[in-house]
């Protein structure tokens, strides 16, 4: 099965945007059990069932993480990157 790209008029659309876990791992770089876990202690948008075999992200939530996670980032400190030490 082909999963359709989110496009920009989906994204201005009114009302809630939902993505499916093939969509979500395009555009957050975690492994499934990752996300999991952090769904369960709470650092994480909630998945929420659609039916019995499909689970669903709202859009804005996750993009409301991912800014979270830009703000919350340490400037110019990639990970495993060494500290210079001038």
């Amino acid at each position: 099965m082909r999963i359709r790209p989110i496009t920009t008029t989906d994204l201005l659309t009114p009302g809630r945007v939902l993505i499916k876990r093939s969509q979500l791992l395009q555009k957050v770089p975690l492994c499934e059990r990752t996300i999991l876990n952090m769904e369960k202690r709470g650092g994480f948008p909630k998945r929420f069932t659609i039916t019995s075999r499909l689970v669903a992200w709202d859009l804005a939530e996750v993009d409301a993480w991912i800014a979270a996670q830009q703000s919350a980032a340490l400037p110019g400190c990639a990970p495993g990157a060494k500290k210079s030490t001038s």
